[in-house]
């Protein structure tokens, strides 16, 4: 072999690389040939016993009659991939000890995963704020992803994907704390874009990219990066953002005309783009704001308004996350066909949606969800879901 050092990766993606030479688990290898040599490299500082490695690489599977030959032939495998990188690679990388196998502790190489974790470490424990500024950032530009992000299933990597995946969102925090404190926005922005692609559903994260946005006068991108959170967390989770995370939106909502305008274009603005039949669908904040104004009108007027719940399930309990979300997009086209132009509707949970139905009677607004309802059933008859409404009259705000 060549006396240049190993390069390892299991950040973002399994690479080995000696030289020129390169091995990562982007070939269509078996994967417990890329498990078995991952788990090797992890615990290299001790020997691994085949007991192990049998119950790593085939765990509750059936078995073959002679494990350890089907061992001996997985090793056979991960040493011919291992030659790639040099004459006999294989054999000098992995060694026998005892009856167990382990990885050669003489062999020089570098480890993305222990660089990481070693400069996260060093960042924090600095005094001085500039070294911990630049140590933290040499760390993040080593996280180009989870660990093992192919084997992520695996029982063994999954606490340790959790582990550097919360190290890393919680050294960006930190970093982009310290670049705020020096007014380096751009920069800020920068790293917590990068961020949120790894850690998507962080509010943190996009608490510190739309204060900096907003703080940089981009109101609009700000707006857009809210409503693409907003959108994600609503529909795998059926949440909406913080109250905090809310109020960054209507200041980017509020600055977007910065100058005055005249009343026509006002009115241009706000004028719907597309005018068509049935409901307005809405946001659930905005179904908020529109029901207390509606609780508001009707205390003095005494116009009779109706709240109509329709609830989705399972026939025998819940449905599978994606014929819920089938379901829900196909009911969202029944609800707003079956509804006036006057009414007002918006999806409040993953499996729910809230509707607000104008100047209709308790009797009425029963039998438009009832209508909804059965013209589900006729247009889906094979649909597992179940459809149950309620129906309670809005309570004035007096």
């Amino acid at each position: 072999m060549e006396s240049t050092a190993l390069q390892v990766r299991m950040l973002g993606e399994f690479s080995i690389r000696q030289g020129r030479q390169e091995i990562n688990d982007s070939d269509n290898r078996s994967r417990k040939v890329w498990l078995l040599l991952a788990y090797m490299i992890y615990c290299r500082n001790r020997n691994v016993s085949q007991e192990e490695l049998i119950d790593l690489l085939w765990g509750s599977e059936e078995r073959s009659s002679n494990p350890i030959n089907a061992l001996k032939t997985i090793f056979h495998r991960v040493r011919s991939m291992l030659d790639q990188l040099g004459d006999n690679a294989g054999h000098t990388l992995i060694v026998r000890r005892n009856g167990s196998y382990a990885w050669n502790p003489s062999v020089d190489f570098s480890f993305d995963v222990e660089e990481f974790e070693s400069l996260c470490k060093s960042g924090e424990a600095a005094v001085d704020e500039e070294e911990k500024l630049s140590l933290c950032q040499k760390a993040l530009e080593l996280y180009a992803g989870d660990f093992l992000p192919k084997l992520s299933s695996e029982p063994w990597v999954i606490p340790v994907s959790t582990y550097f995946h919360n190290l890393y969102v919680r050294t960006v925090l930190s970093c982009v704390t310290m670049l705020e404190t020096r007014r380096r926005l751009d920069e800020a922005v920068v790293l917590c874009r990068r961020a949120v692609e790894v850690e998507p559903y962080e509010e943190d994260l996009y608490r510190h990219l739309l204060r900096n946005l907003l703080d940089m006068d981009n109101q609009r991108e700000a707006i857009t990066v809210y409503q693409n959170m907003s959108d994600l967390m609503f529909s795998n989770f059926g949440i909406m953002p913080s109250d905090d995370i809310k109020a960054l939106y209507r200041e980017a909502v509020r600055s977007v005309n910065d100058r005055a305008v005249s009343l026509n274009l006002l009115q241009e603005q706000l004028q719907e783009p597309e005018t068509g039949r049935g409901a307005m669908m809405c946001d659930y904040d905005f179904f908020k704001v529109i029901y207390h104004a509606q609780a508001r009108a009707v205390a003095r007027s005494g116009d009779a308004v109706h709240i109509g719940l329709l609830t989705v399930t399972g026939a025998d309990g819940e449905l599978s996350r994606r014929s819920l979300d089938c379901c829900m997009d196909n009911l969202q086209e029944l609800v707003c066909s079956n509804l006036r132009k006057g009414d007002i509707a918006s999806r409040c949970s993953v499996s729910q949606y809230i509707l607000m139905l104008q100047q209709a009677n308790y009797e009425n607004s029963c039998m438009v969800m009832d209508r909804i309802v059965k013209a589900f059933c006729r247009q889906y008859p094979h649909s597992p879901a179940v459809l149950r409404y309620s129906v309670q009259p809005l309570e004035p705000n007096v």
